[in-house]
């Protein structure tokens, strides 16, 4: 074997492999992996059939009857508006409670996110920690939380917010901290090699790489917040919720599709407006 050499090769360790027995053994793994291959996209079908079969899939029955949809939405043909001045206010309440939410989330998930971090976090412990925490906000859906912030603060905005600004946390800071986990090492490595300490490696090798992505995804998730925060008044949480809930349970139809079309440009103009933030920032 030749001096410096890493590479194992048969022949220079005696054993002389026949050409005609590599052919077939490389043959052989072929068939075995194309087995493999057939095996696993077989495995597909099984489980979407399966899954259809659990959520009762019947598409044709959904053509038959889709007349009961347009019987349904006859009602909201014709909006009502004269209520318009409280559903707009109410729209500014919600997307008060979405805004301050999604700051609340922020300052929620990024002390999470960099714990849960594999390559940031300061310990296995703290890890597996902040990932089971993020793991329970995410689990628990803001319905739930506002329930239970209605209970310690009463009912209002107040308690959407922090029910918004809690949930979203967690969905926040498993997408920082998966975000950190992809990043380059060598910048990191590079102002750690000047004797940066930790805050300091965290500021100039890990947030310039992270920051155009968590913008992304805060935005993302203010949009996000803009329509749960329109429904999450059902539970008492403020805004357009309760009106929403209100008109449709009392067969108000036209007062319903007001609030529906108010809710619409709501999201609309948060759509815009956080693309051009986007386009502005990143």
């Amino acid at each position: 074997m030749a001096s410096g050499s890493a590479s194992w090769r048969p022949r220079e360790h005696g054993i002389h492999l026949d050409s005609r027995w590599a052919h077939t053994l490389g043959a052989g793994q072929g068939l075995r992996r194309r087995a493999d291959d057939a095996r696993d996209g077989g495995s597909g079908p099984v489980v979407f059939a399966l899954a259809a079969r659990v959520v009762e899939l019947r598409p044709l029955e959904l053509v038959r009857d889709v007349g009961n949809i347009g019987v349904f939405l006859r009602g909201y043909l014709h909006p009502s508006f004269g209520n318009i001045g409280e559903y707009a206010w109410q729209c500014v309440v919600t997307l008060c409670i979405a805004l301050w939410g999604t700051v609340l989330a922020a300052l929620v998930s990024i002390p999470l996110g960099l714990l849960g971090a594999r390559n940031l976090s300061p310990h296995p412990v703290i890890y597996f920690a902040a990932r089971r925490v993020m793991d329970v906000l995410r689990a628990v859906n803001e319905f739930v939380f506002a329930l239970m912030f209605v209970t310690a603060v009463g009912l209002g905005p107040f308690a959407g917010m922090l029910a918004l600004g809690i949930h979203t946390g967690g969905v926040l800071g498993k997408l920082l901290s998966e975000t950190i986990e992809s990043i380059d090492p060598g910048q990191v490595e590079g102002v750690a090699a000047v004797g940066a300490g930790r805050l300091q490696v965290i500021a100039f090798g890990v947030v310039p790489q992270v920051l155009p992505n968590y913008i992304s995804y805060l935005l993302l998730r203010l949009e996000s917040d803009v329509r749960s925060a329109s429904v999450i008044g059902m539970v008492g949480g403020g805004g357009i919720g309760f009106y929403l809930w209100d008109t449709i349970r009392s067969f108000k139809d036209g007062e319903a599709s007001t609030v529906i079309l108010l809710i619409v440009v709501m999201v609309m103009g948060i759509d815009v407006v956080s693309a051009r933030i986007r386009r502005a920032a990143i």
